[in-house]
């Protein structure tokens, strides 16, 4: 009995103490939380952007760190926001970078593939230039493509008709070398050139936010981010893998363009973006393009002057690679090609009438490469001054070409040139790793991307003293490292 007495006893004193604990809990909570919701509408609380790679105040302040709230992710380590000029400069860039613009044309009609009634001699201009012509178009399914749309996303808009207003990747950007050389000049730490002749480069590619329809296609597609970083680092570049698609609108071949101006509009410090489709290997790792060369000219890309307005041929260049100047002209280009591309009958109208314009195109949708050649034909004053067109070595070379010759490059010749006998780049175009379907069998396309990965993962590997058994062979071996002149 003692002892059940002993034990009741000790049961009410823990439920008083209980009970008093639950109180004073309760009394802490009611005041605090009460007090924090009376007094919240009173507080001014910093928003904090969910898709910076920092987390930083929408509201800019004074610190020479301040973010916009449209920075995207980036290999970059600099403040890509505005700084000080976030209100005064550069606020009506940003802060309508996205919306609808009112100074873009009226109609689908009033663009220049709806109103030129020019025969077709009279768009035909000469030209003394003349390089090697790619043998295919950029058609990667790598890059954002058709098959990422969620075809359950019931809130997707209906298609833009014929004669709704024209589609524009957001409001006018008008003074953007202006604004842009203010920013350079009140941000001096952060020059756009690394050296009197070499700019600040940020290499761009992107693949589907989806997972590719059979798993080597995702291995690939690791290969290839992989070598472009490579590629990076050895050449002070930086760079940016996109894997989203910022506008349900221009999906497939499009979906590069907003990517594009977003980053221009973020990267004021970035002289050049250089775009890479995803199924673009790098197989000369030590190549340097002459950036002296390009110093009057906006865009860099693979093709033939007189390939583009003589024979207006749809495959004239190549927009797989290209590198194109952070300035107002680039930001122009891309909204004169942005009302050729939302998918639905826009692109499909388009297509037809760049099939019946452009020489040996086939009738299918618009592409970004067929509106380019379009529209350089037909406003050739425009923008032909600011165009280079590379062909001295090979930024696109044609995978069925070059990857068969690998061992009589292997041979002969060396890294460095670039060019025919040791290609820059090797374009697997047609060639589909991430779909369920390719122009080439399956088997000897995804063959022939393992030769150029190796091919290219060589140079590096070989930094460290091994190398790969064979271009056909994951497995490595060692060999006389290469040595640099600090050893």
């Amino acid at each position: 009995m003692s002892f059940l007495s002993s034990r009741n006893r000790q049961l009410r004193r823990g439920f008083f103490l209980e009970g008093k604990l639950t109180f004073l809990w309760l009394f802490f909570y009611v005041t605090f939380f009460g007090t924090a919701y009376f007094f919240t509408p009173f507080i001014s609380i910093p928003q904090i952007v969910s898709n910076s790679s920092h987390d930083v105040p929408i509201q800019p302040s004074n610190s020479s760190h301040d973010v916009p709230s449209q920075t995207l992710n980036s290999s970059h380590d600099v403040p890509t926001g505005m700084f000080n000029l976030s209100h005064e400069v550069l606020s009506e860039t940003f802060n309508s970078s996205y919306e609808m613009s009112n100074n873009s044309w009226n109609s689908i009609n009033d663009h220049p593939i709806r109103t030129s009634n020019a025969s077709h001699d009279s768009l035909i201009q000469n030209s003394n230039e003349s390089y090697d012509v790619p043998t295919e178009a950029s058609n990667s399914t790598f890059d954002i493509a058709n098959d990422q749309q969620d075809e359950n996303n019931i809130n997707e808009p209906p298609f833009r008709t014929l004669t709704d207003p024209s589609y524009t990747l957001g409001s006018k950007i008008n003074n953007w070398d202006s604004k842009r050389a203010e920013w350079l000049r009140q941000n001096p730490a952060f020059p756009n050139l690394l050296t009197p002749t070499k700019p600040r480069v940020l290499i761009v590619t992107s693949s589907s936010p989806k997972p590719c329809e059979t798993p080597i296609g995702d291995h690939y597609l690791l290969k290839s981010i992989k070598n472009k970083i490579d590629y990076s680092r050895i050449h002070g570049l930086d760079i940016f893998y996109n894997t989203a698609l910022l506008d349900e609108e221009m999906n497939s071949f499009w979906a590069k363009l907003p990517v594009l101006r977003a980053l221009f509009l973020s990267h004021p410090e970035v002289e050049f973006l250089w775009w890479m489709d995803s199924d673009a290997l790098f197989t000369d790792m030590t190549f340097e393009l002459p950036w002296d060369r390009y110093a009057q000219y906006n865009l860099i890309i693979s093709g033939s002057s007189e390939k583009v307005y003589n024979d207006k041929n749809w495959l004239g260049l190549n927009t797989g690679i290209f590198l194109l100047r952070n300035c107002q002209w680039s930001l122009d280009l891309l909204d004169a090609l942005a009302p050729m591309g939302p998918k639905g009958p826009v692109r499909d109208d388009a297509g037809k009438r760049m099939a019946e314009f452009l020489s040996n195109r086939p009738v299918f949708e618009a592409d970004d490469q067929s509106a380019l050649v379009y529209l350089l034909v037909m406003q050739r004053d425009k923008w032909d001054d600011k165009i280079y067109f590379e062909g001295a070595y090979n930024l696109h070379t044609d995978w069925s070409i070059a990857t068969e010759k690998y061992e009589e490059m292997l041979e002969n010749y060396h890294p460095g040139l670039g060019d025919w006998r040791w290609p820059l780049v090797t374009h697997f175009v047609g060639c589909k790793p991430c779909g369920n379907f390719a122009d080439d069998s399956a088997e000897h396309c995804m063959k022939q991307m393992d030769r150029a990965f190796n091919f290219g993962d060589n140079q590096i590997l070989k930094m460290y003293g091994f190398t790969h058994n064979s271009l056909e062979s994951d497995q490595v071996k060692r060999v006389e490292r290469i040595r640099n002149e600090t050893d």
